[in-house]
């Protein structure tokens, strides 16, 4: 069984970031000037599939404010000299958290942007946001390191073509071994069937087995779905994967159905144009509380806590950033832009 490869984002003396604190009233102290994040080193970046296993690291340092914080740490990039208006998201975390991503998460989040088998510039940096303990009045606060170049090579990825599914989809082997995955929505009343534009090999199939010029392939509800195919051991299978917004807020409050988001997989996040009353909202899994998240727009954990939003019509656009987290860790980041 190989092992995942994984890309550590550590942070050097974290503990220095408990520095003392002096308050006036509600009030803090912040030093002046902030000691902002800093990316200390960065890995060779030319990601090749057949390294899938080795281990990359981004080592950095934290930020200092001069009082104590909760923070999270944000790996962003953009090409090289956009400075930041395009934000690629890559991994975030807890302050006393590891930042982990595998090579071919990072290598799929790249491709998105960047063309495949060349080389390109990037930009790396690390955002911190800042919250300081509850009853002291100090809002949120972000600082960002200085920007660090890298030279990346981004390797292609095999894929599927979903052929008669109602829109232009496909699924993509991040280690080119035959096994696909991909956000898919799928119709109920379309049945598809999956080709491989490589060797002009199409599948279908059903019950969870493929075959080769097999029978479309037919799921019980419309949604979108996380489908996965393994063309050398001819299988596949199809899990719900419905992100939907829920809450007081929204057209029938706290009950089900959830309002489902749309996947955009050209930016890797999850969408919706709606329009809410004033109250709460949370976005969660599959109508279910199992997988929810709450918290606020910069930092949404597991479980977290329910969001106020006053009336309008918004267009939401939400990140996540660690799919499979558990409490406490962060699962990510959305923007809520009200229409006029």
């Amino acid at each position: 069984m190989k092992k995942n490869s994984i890309i550590y984002l550590t942070f050097i003396g974290l503990i220095g970031l408990l520095s003392s604190c002096e308050k006036d009233g509600t009030n803090v102290v912040i030093s002046d000037p902030v000691v902002k994040p800093t990316i200390v080193t960065m890995p060779n970046l030319t990601l090749l599939r057949a390294n899938g296993a080795s281990t990359l690291k981004f080592v950095g340092a934290p930020v200092d404010p001069g009082f104590v914080a909760s923070v999270t740490y944000y790996l962003e990039a953009c090409a090289s000299g956009d400075k930041f208006v395009n934000i690629i998201p890559i991994v975030s975390a807890s302050q006393d958290t590891a930042m982990k991503i595998t090579v071919s998460d990072l290598n799929g989040i790249l491709l998105k942007k960047f063309l495949a088998d060349q080389v390109s510039q990037v930009d790396f940096r690390i955002r911190a946001v800042l919250v300081r303990d509850a009853g002291t009045g100090v809002p949120v606060l972000a600082y960002t390191s200085d920007t660090k170049t890298a030279a990346v090579t981004i390797y292609g990825l095999p894929r599927l073509n979903l052929t008669n599914s109602g829109m232009d989809q496909k699924i993509e082997s991040a280690l080119g071994d035959g096994k696909y995955s991909a956000y898919t929505k799928l119709d109920a009343t379309k049945p598809f069937k999956l080709k491989d534009p490589d060797s002009n090999i199409e599948y279908g199939g059903s019950g969870g087995v493929l075959a080769v010029n097999g029978a479309g392939i037919t799921t019980s509800a419309s949604g979108w779905y996380m489908l996965s195919a393994d063309t050398k051991g001819l299988t596949y299978k199809m899990d719900a994967y419905m992100i939907g917004l829920i809450g007081s807020a929204t057209p029938n409050g706290w009950n089900t159905p959830d309002q489902k988001m749309d996947y955009d997989a050209a930016t890797g996040t999850w969408k919706i144009t709606i329009t809410l009353i004033d109250g709460m909202i949370k976005f969660r899994l599959n109508d279910a509380w199992a997988w929810n998240l709450g918290g606020t727009p910069d930092k949404l954990t597991v479980d977290g806590s329910d969001m106020p939003v006053t009336a309008g019509t918004y267009n939401i656009v939400l990140t996540i950033t660690n799919p499979k987290s558990v409490k406490p860790e962060v699962g990510g980041f959305f923007t809520i832009t009200k229409k006029p």
